[in-house]
């Protein structure tokens, strides 16, 4: 006879919403982070078209980061002391981050650069807030949220130069695709 050890136990089979790419469950708990990276986006975008920054927003972009940090590092966090810790860090942490975007928009400050380049250097204290906030937390999340946040400033403003270019060459390959489009039996004769 034969032991019932000597056969394991076939392996379960993957259920087939996990093999895509980006499952439901995947967006959700990056949602947070998916949101705060498209407001500071859209707040560099709005400062860039609209010719003023928005001083409250980049504040309240600062402190719902900041109140993220606490939200998604509380669960881990099981004492009551530790927890307190971790409340008083990230609030001395993004209270600095705030006083460095104010010292930004201070008038003196704002002479000296475009309006445009201040919404770019208050994302990038965002950033530099934020990942500096992953480090302390332990949050390889956190920590890519802020390197998105840097990163995305550079590609924005490539982006802005290069519009016209890329618009342009957009409308050679539509040209080209037109002009090249096989029309039926009549062209291939």
């Amino acid at each position: 006879m034969t032991d019932p050890a000597d056969f394991p136990e076939p392996e379960p089979e993957l259920e087939p919403h996990r093999d895509k790419f980006l499952s439901m469950s995947t967006v959700l708990r990056n949602l947070p982070y998916l949101a705060v990276l498209a407001l500071a986006i859209f707040g560099v975008a709005y400062s860039n078209f609209s010719g003023h920054p928005i001083n409250g927003y980049w504040e309240f972009l600062a402190i719902a980061t900041g109140l993220l940090c606490i939200f998604l590092r509380w669960p881990n966090v099981p004492e009551r002391e530790s927890r307190l810790k971790l409340v008083w860090t990230q609030v001395a942490h993004w209270a600095a981050v705030i006083v460095a975007m104010n010292l930004v928009l201070l008038q003196g400050f704002q002479q000296l650069m475009p309006v445009q380049a201040a919404g770019l250097v208050l994302m990038l204290l965002l950033g530099l807030g934020t990942f500096l906030a992953g480090i302390s937390l332990f949050s390889l999340r956190i920590c890519f949220l802020g390197l998105a946040m840097a990163l995305s400033i550079p590609a924005m403003t490539w982006l802005k130069q290069a519009s016209l270019l890329l618009m342009l060459a957009g409308v050679a390959i539509a040209g080209l695709a037109v002009a090249f489009w096989p029309r039926g039996k009549k062209a291939s004769a």
